[in-house]
């Protein structure tokens, strides 16, 4: 079953071109079935091409899905328009006024910051708050998933000597977990970070278990034991040349930016990157919605 987006979205045609199925609001309104409703709390600046990446793996399900994208009140965007917010998102003061089966809470470029610097802090910790009782199962991702372990655990982050940046190989901690259902011993998972959370304020709270970690040894994955709360720290959502594009920036702004690994073909940044995580990626959010949102959630969770 497709996706249901409104019709003018521009990452409709982007799906569609791509063999991904979505709905127009009027046609989905035709079937008799309650679409699992999923918010998405959008923070990147790059608002588009998030909602692209994230409706691509929403949309690889047999389950029919009924997005709302969410957007700070307390923040104002410079990287996209006006009108694209207000014609396709939400406001947060909306969103707390529905239940939602699963949310995402997207990464942002905020991590060097103390979190309650961040403008919006006060703003996301009441999603967050909200997220407890009106949300089945909440997806944390980079920044949103420290930002998560912080605000509901009191996990603070800590700086990296330098940027955690390319494809990394990980592997499982666990030996059975649905979420994990499926994937190879060892997957990769784009990073691109400065911060991190030391392993052991995650494995010092007993609600929390680690799913996943890096090649650094560092944890890629955590949920809590309810499976409420998910703590993605990468970005398995990125497209091919997404961590091209971030690498460019930074070199281009004479930033201090080594090439991200195990990106490039022999580590030649002249050379197009091939994408090794696509199919751990769309798994990924398939386990999610089909293991811990949509087999948990009551039917009348309204």
């Amino acid at each position: 079953m497709p996706i249901k987006i409104q019709s003018d979205l521009p990452a409709r045609s982007i799906l569609e071109n791509e063999n991904i199925f979505v709905m127009t609001e009027n046609r989905a309104a035709s079937q008799d079935i309650r679409p699992l409703k999923i918010a998405i709390v959008n923070l990147m600046p790059t608002k588009e091409a998030t909602e692209t990446q994230l409706l691509r793996l929403l949309g690889n399900t047999p389950l029919q899905i009924d997005i709302s994208l969410v957007r700070m009140e307390e923040h104002e965007s410079t990287h996209v328009s006006g009108e694209h917010l207000e014609k396709f998102y939400i406001p947060s003061s909306e969103l707390f006024r529905h239940k939602y089966d699963g949310m995402i809470i997207t990464g942002a470029p905020v991590e060097q910051m103390p979190f309650e610097q961040v403008d919006y802090w006060e703003e996301l910790c009441k999603i967050m708050d909200y997220a407890k009782k009106n949300v089945f199962s909440t997806l944390y991702i980079c920044w949103g998933a420290q930002a998560g372990l912080y605000h509901n655990y009191g996990i603070q982050k800590q700086g990296l000597p330098k940027k955690l940046f390319g494809i990394l190989p990980n592997h499982r901690t666990v030996k059975a977990d649905p979420l994990m259902r499926g994937f190879d011993d060892v997957f990769p998972v784009p990073t691109s970070r400065h911060t991190t959370v030391d392993r052991k304020y995650i494995e010092a709270k007993d609600d929390l278990v680690i799913l996943a970690e890096n090649s650094e040894g560092e944890v890629t994955l955590s949920k809590s034991k309810d499976n409420r709360s998910i703590f993605m720290m990468g970005h398995l959502e990125y497209d091919t040349e997404t961590l091209s594009h971030e690498y460019w920036r930074d070199r281009n702004k004479n930033l201090p930016i080594d090439l991200p690994e195990n990106y490039f073909p022999e580590d030649n940044c002249t050379r197009s990157p091939i994408n090794t995580w696509r199919s751990t990626a769309h798994l990924f959010y398939s386990n999610w919605l089909n293991y811990y949102v949509y087999q948990e959630t009551p039917y009348d969770f309204q």
